[in-house]
């Protein structure tokens, strides 16, 4: 009988010993690292899906359209698998588990600081930022490599490219890893578990082609999928007992500031951001005003993919000023989802449209007035 108690046991204070290993960790970095405390936090806020949509996304669309197109697609499928797994592996946070665990027994419990950023309330394992950073980056890394050595033959220079960008990636992965496990937010675990998770899933992506094709109904049907199973999942844990607020409970409990708990950092907003992208890249993507666009000539010019990239960054940059009200949860989704559209719309249709459009006056402008100076001489 011992010995069975013991089996079922046996896994619980495994992860007990790497939860305290973890605290360990966040104390030596905030210990010795506190200088580098922007820098982590800079770290984190490149890997926020935030960045990704309003960011990467836009330029890799107008510079590539194909590689936006991937970009978004793995951001939000491995978000929403982030999601899954969450909800799944009911994995701790840091700056609550410290609160509530007899791992320490009647041993000083190390303190540890908390951070503006620190208070997430969903689920902790897999790390979501560091799910998202490896997927994102893997993704360009392995999209830019063919156009930086397309054509060349010098397998030194190949050597130097494979090298600076894999570093490059490797140096942001690891800065993200520490950044999350710096404001405690994750364990070390949970972020190795999110960049392998996140390449996995851009490998995956990189063979998928089928997602430069898909029809509008593709996008709407996969989108509704996304939306159903997680609500389904929500449900059936919900029925289990299961409370899916759980970890939504403890970071009200033990966030050292209330107003550092965030409602945009719950599951659910994050599954309706994501799915509303997704929905908002598959509409644009079959917009007639967009397809009017993509016939036309200056698709072609870098200097017409420049202008776009820069005018959609400025006018996202507005969008992301605006946040949804909070005083009604319903009211915040809807609207979190609504402004998550306009995203992809925003970059892949008006931004061109109306670039075309300015375009194609300032020509017939110039046209009749060299018209009109023919017929005057």
């Amino acid at each position: 009988m011992y010995e069975n108690r013991w089996c079922v046991l046996r896994p619980q204070a495994v992860m007990e010993v790497l939860h305290g290993y973890g605290i360990s960790t966040t104390q030596y970095l905030q210990l010795h690292y506190g200088h580098a405390q922007g820098w982590f936090a800079l770290a984190s806020a490149v890997a926020d899906l935030r960045t990704t949509f309003l960011v990467f996304f836009p330029i890799c669309f107008h510079l590539r359209t194909a590689v936006g197109v991937k970009l978004l697609w793995v951001a939000v499928v491995g978000d929403w698998i982030n999601l899954v797994l969450k909800w799944v592996l009911f994995g701790e946070r840091p700056y609550w588990w410290i609160q509530e665990t007899l791992y320490y027994g009647n041993s000083t419990v190390p303190k540890i600081q908390q951070f503006p950023t620190t208070c997430e309330t969903g689920p902790g394992s897999p790390s979501g930022h560091a799910m998202g950073a490896a997927g994102v980056y893997y993704a360009m890394v392995t999209s830019l490599l063919p156009l930086l050595l397309k054509g060349e033959g010098d397998p030194v220079k190949k050597w130097c490219v494979h090298g600076c960008l894999w570093m490059l990636f490797w140096a942001v992965q690891v800065s993200v890893c520490l950044s999350r496990i710096f404001i405690a937010a994750h364990f070390p675990h949970q972020v190795i578990a999110g960049v392998a998770t996140g390449i996995a899933v851009a490998k995956v992506f990189n063979r998928a082609s089928w997602i430069y094709s898909a029809t509008l109904r593709g996008y709407v049907h996969t989108t509704f999928f996304l939306l159903s199973f997680a609500l389904g999942l929500y449900v059936l844990l919900d029925a289990a007992s299961a409370d899916p607020h759980w970890s939504l409970v403890k970071a009200q409990k033990w966030c050292v500031h209330p107003d550092w708990v965030h409602l945009d950092t719950t599951p659910f907003a994050g599954l309706l951001r994501n799915t509303g992208a997704l929905f908002g890249l598959g509409l644009s993507l079959h917009l007639p005003m967009l397809i009017e666009t993509e016939t036309g000539n200056y698709r072609h010019s870098g200097i017409y993919r420049l202008f776009c990239a820069l005018a959609t960054l400025l006018l996202l940059s507005l969008l992301d000023s605006f946040r949804p009200p909070v005083h009604t949860q319903a009211l915040f989704y809807i609207l979190s989802f609504c402004k998550s559209a306009t995203v992809p719309l925003t970059t892949v249709g008006f931004v061109p449209y109306c670039a075309t459009m300015a375009l194609n006056v300032y020509q017939r402008r110039s046209y009749i007035q060299r018209n009109t100076l023919c017929q005057a001489s």
